[in-house]
C-alpha cells in the first residue's frame, strides 16, 4: 500500500510539473533561454516529500515529456533542458543536505539550482555550437536572472511547506 500511495504521489508531482513546464514555455521572456524555473517547485517538493530519486524522476520525466510536448524531443533544446535539469537537482541534492542540517534555506537551496540549471546549459550550448564567447558574454546575464528567479521558487516551496506541514509529517510518519 505505501508504495502505490508514493507511487501515485509522483505521478501526481510529474503531472504537476509537466503542466507549469508547458504553461511556462508560453511565457514569452526577453532573453532565449531564460525562464521561471516553476517546475522547480515540484523538484524541489519532491525532495522534501521522497529525496533525491525521486527529486531526479520527477526532473528527469517532465523535461523528457516537455519536450515531446514541445516537439523537440532530441533536439538541442532538449539536451539544455534535460542537462540543466539533471545537474541542477543534483546540486539541489547538496543543499537538501545542509538544509536538513539547518545551514541553509530553502531558498538559498532554489538558488543554487537556478545557478546550476545556467552554468549547465550554457556549457552544453558552449560545446554544441562551438563557441566559448556564449561563457563569457551570456552565462552572466544569466546568472544575474538566476538569482531573483531562485529566489521566488524558493520562496514558494518555503510556504509550500508550512502550508502542507501536516501532510508531509504524516508521509514520513509511514
Amino acid at each position: 500500500m505505501k508504495s502505490t500511495k508514493k507511487l501515485t504521489h509522483l505521478a501526481m508531482l510529474i503531472t504537476f510539473a509537466l503542466v507549469i513546464h508547458i504553461v511556462e514555455s508560453f511565457i514569452p521572456t526577453p532573453i532565449p533561454g531564460a525562464k521561471l524555473g516553476l517546475a522547480n517547485v515540484i523538484t524541489l517538493m519532491a525532495f522534501i516529500l521522497y529525496g533525491l530519486n525521486s527529486a531526479l524522476l520527477v526532473s528527469g520525466i517532465r523535461t523528457v515529456l516537455g519536450s515531446f510536448f514541445a516537439g523537440n524531443f532530441l533536439g538541442t533544446g532538449f539536451y539544455l533542458s534535460f542537462s540543466g535539469a539533471m545537474i541542477s537537482t543534483l546540486v539541489m541534492a547538496v543543499g537538501i543536505y545542509l538544509w536538513r542540517k539547518d545551514r541553509l534555506s530553502l531558498v538559498a537551496v532554489s538558488i543554487m539550482g537556478a545557478v546550476a540549471h545556467n552554468i549547465t546549459q550554457v556549457l552544453i550550448a558552449a560545446l554544441i555550437l562551438a563557441s566559448p564567447y556564449l561563457i563569457t558574454t551570456y552565462l552572466p546575464i544569466l546568472l544575474l536572472l538566476a538569482l531573483p528567479t531562485g529566489f521566488f521558487t524558493g520562496l514558494v516551496v518555503t510556504y509550500t511547506r508550512k502550508a502542507l506541514a501536516n501532510v508531509i509529517d504524516d508521509l514520513h510518519s509511514q
